[in-house]
């Protein structure tokens, strides 16, 4: 693979190959609809990241 070589991943989605180059405006995604699909999942807390709890009504201070 030359330098020039666009990065070849899978779509998060639907694992569909995506280059990384501006055929694939959407990148990581292979398009939009797989882009939003994952949106949704992370705005339905399907996807989250691990970690504490956060209290914002709490008065402590890290």
């Amino acid at each position: 693979m030359s330098s020039d070589d666009p990065i070849k991943l899978e779509c998060p989605t639907c694992k569909k190959i995506v280059l990384w180059n501006d055929d694939f405006p959407f990148r990581p995604f292979c398009s939009e609809r797989c882009k939003l699909i994952d949106l949704g999942e992370w705005a339905s807390e399907n996807h989250r990241i691990a970690g504490d709890n956060l209290d914002i009504n709490s008065d402590e201070h890290l």
